[in-house]
């Protein structure tokens, strides 16, 4: 799963010789916040295409009692990512590793997860791809797992904003087979794939953040 895209963070500045994605850096408190609602205070969690690092960066932080595992599938990222973790000192906050989350059977590579965090991916993939994602998370999660997963998504086939209108037919001027998801899509392939959804959030930006989690005695 790799595109070559034209996105609101792609000219990301610089900050400490890194890139630096404005979007992160204003979603990481809010996001932050549902995941105080839902994070066991001890555990290892998944962070699926992390980007930059920064949310793994202010994450790892806030929630000290967590191992946090990065992932991304490009070079550049991971390198921006690995340098971000190291210069934190945080023993929670460990390499990244390279993971394609849209490529079927990382879920079984990657068992034994207190969580899985996604943010703003499912968007920038085709249906196909955010199927094969959301059916691997579940083999992931421990019974009791928690999956969060936020972006910008359509409401029963609705965009309710011109931001959004206007971002949808961007991506998909770029790749017809990419574009917001609804919501109860992805909820529904959660519920296929043995998940409980426990919250939906109204997030800033118009965005949502979906809470969904591993029934505590499933096998």
């Amino acid at each position: 799963m790799t595109r070559k895209l034209d996105l609101p963070d792609s000219c990301a500045p610089m900050s400490e010789g890194l890139p630096f994605a404005p979007s992160a850096a204003r979603n990481a408190a809010p996001i932050g916040d549902v995941l105080a609602r839902h994070l066991s205070a001890q555990g290892n969690v998944l962070e699926l295409a992390s980007g930059t690092g920064q949310h793994a960066v202010a994450f790892a932080a806030r929630f000290p009692g967590l191992v946090w595992q990065s992932s991304d599938l490009a070079p550049r990222n991971l390198a921006t990512i690995r340098a971000r973790v190291r210069a934190t000192g945080l023993a929670t906050l460990r390499d990244p590793v390279t993971l394609d989350a849209c490529a079927p059977g990382w879920g079984m590579s990657r068992t034994g997860q207190d969580a899985v965090v996604l943010v703003n991916l499912l968007h920038l993939v085709s249906k196909p791809e955010a199927a094969t994602l959301l059916a691997e998370v579940p083999r992931a999660l421990v019974p009791g797992g928690v999956f969060a997963v936020y972006g910008p998504f359509r409401r029963n086939g609705v965009l309710h904003s011109e931001g959004d209108r206007a971002f949808d037919a961007h991506l998909r001027a770029q790749d017809p087979a990419i574009g917001y998801k609804d919501a109860a899509w992805v909820a529904e392939r959660l519920r296929a794939g043995g998940l409980d959804l426990v919250e939906q959030v109204e997030m800033p930006a118009g965005n949502l953040m979906l809470i969904a989690r591993r029934p505590s005695g499933s096998a």
